[in-house]
């Protein structure tokens, strides 16, 4: 048996004394310390109460017992925390030590696999921790850390995290030399663009997400929030959104200003838990303050919703995603100005323009210009000139064979559906996912086929 010793003495007559601390034990010949030891898990058990004075009635068992929650592993579920709950009850006058109980998951490797020292999936995370820092580790922990599931992690994941915190870093450090402020009111609404009141009304969202979710110790659905939340919406849409505003001044580049530093400083204050070292280095330089740490935890402001906003958003995002969808179909490099007319007019996104080129790379048409593509999402218009941007023999060629592989993927996969021998032996999984397979042929041959259509006349 492994544990602490007993603290008993004996005598060969059978005489048994217990000597407590601060005690002598007893003079004479013959006493020697009890053989017994206490099994590990039973000293365990009574920790909730014996680190705290217990059985003597001290202030700090009297603030810290019972305690609120009990985070712990699933597997000393039986071994240590029924334990702790039956000593509690019986020492305590029937008092359960704690009220709630999270069980976590184990650290595993990538595959899924125990952490073994002999196969070599063993991971030292001080190693981790001076390669990418500690709060990439934590975070990916965080993400991983599913009620009751274990964490399978391995390097890949690890640098996911570091990627975030950089973009976290990157991001905010732009903003400040952007003028991202806390000074002054916040604007009101009126006085608010579109763009300002969708990021406002989502950050509201968020922070009512992430209360509900870690009052459920939903630790990695938070983590997934905040991150999709941070690299999406802030970093991806809003701040490249406001490029256009901040370069053109005025009164609405000084509210975007205002709007900015409000939302970083409360996002750095949500993901503060999770990313620690990062948010308060980005948080103390953004506000002047002492610390994140003694900071009030962020509160939804209901008054913030925006459906109206967030529509008007939500349908710009889909116009710049469909036109950076059809730049990447033809083959252009990111970064390449296409000449294009656009026609808002059945649309409320008119005050977008400015920014929709700036984030689609879009320039003016000038003389000359002669739409060779057309694309209309949620009644937005754009006409484009490929004229001189691309291979077009070189392209078509390209497409045509896109277009033979996926009426051959489309072939097979509706001779396999066809086939009632197939069906008959298959599991309904594999029969769905030659459905999917048949689904995705149909559509790459759609989209490969209007590709080949908007190809100008060579």
């Amino acid at each position: 048996m492994v544990g602490p010793p007993d603290p008993g003495l004996v005598r060969p007559e059978g005489q048994v004394v217990c000597v407590g601390p601060g005690e002598e034990p007893p003079a004479g010949p013959g006493w020697k310390q009890d053989d017994d030891v206490l099994d590990t898990w039973f000293s365990s058990g009574l920790w909730p109460f014996s680190t705290l004075g217990w059985p003597e009635q001290t202030p700090s068992l009297d603030k810290f017992f019972p305690n609120s929650v009990l985070v712990t592993g699933y597997d000393i579920l039986f071994f240590w925390v029924a334990r702790m709950m039956m000593f509690g009850l019986y020492a305590m006058d029937g008092q359960v030590p704690f009220n709630e109980i999270v069980l976590h998951g184990m650290v595993r490797d990538q595959f899924g696999k125990k952490m073994s020292k002999s196969s070599g999936t063993a991971v030292n995370p001080l190693d981790w921790m001076n390669e990418f820092g500690a709060d990439a580790v934590r975070f990916t922990l965080a993400r991983g850390a599913n009620p009751g599931v274990d964490v399978p992690i391995g390097v890949d994941w690890v640098q996911g995290s570091r990627n975030f915190c950089n973009k976290v870093w990157n991001a905010t450090r732009f903003a400040l030399m952007n003028g991202a402020t806390l000074e002054g009111p916040m604007p009101a609404a009126d006085q608010l663009s579109a763009t300002d009141r969708w990021i406002l009304s989502r950050l509201s969202a968020v922070v009512g997400e992430t209360d509900a979710f870690y009052d459920d110790y939903q630790f990695a659905k938070l983590s997934d929030a905040l991150y999709h939340f941070a690299w999406d919406e802030v970093f991806d849409w809003y701040v490249e959104l406001s490029k256009a505003t901040l370069i053109a001044g005025g009164p609405q580049a000084d509210a975007t200003r205002r709007v900015l530093g409000e939302v970083l400083e409360t996002t750095l204050r949500l993901l503060h838990p999770v990313i620690p070292f990062v948010t308060e280095t980005l948080w103390t330089a953004l506000t002047g303050r002492e610390s994140v740490v003694v900071a009030d935890w962020p509160v939804a402001d209901a008054a913030r919703r925006d459906p109206a906003a967030e529509q008007e958003i939500t349908e710009l995002q889909q116009v710049v995603t469909e036109i950076r969808r059809f730049r990447a179909d033809q083959g252009l490099n990111p970064g390449q100005k296409v000449p294009a007319r656009l026609d808002l007019s059945a649309t409320g996104l008119g005050a977008h323009e400015a920014a929709l080129r700036s984030i689609a790379k879009l320039q003016q048409a000038g003389e000359g210009f002669h739409a060779t593509a057309t694309l209309t999402v949620a009644g937005a218009v754009t006409e484009l000139d490929l004229s001189g941007t691309i291979d077009v023999p070189a392209e078509r060629k390209r497409l045509t064979k896109d277009l033979a592989a996926a009426e051959k993927e489309l072939t097979q996969a509706q001779a396999k559906l066809a086939n009632e021998a197939f069906l008959a032996k298959a599991a309904p999984a594999a029969v769905e996912k030659i459905h999917a397979r048949q689904a995705k042929a149909e559509a790459d041959i759609t989209r490969i086929t209007n590709q080949l259509k908007a190809l100008p006349a060579t």
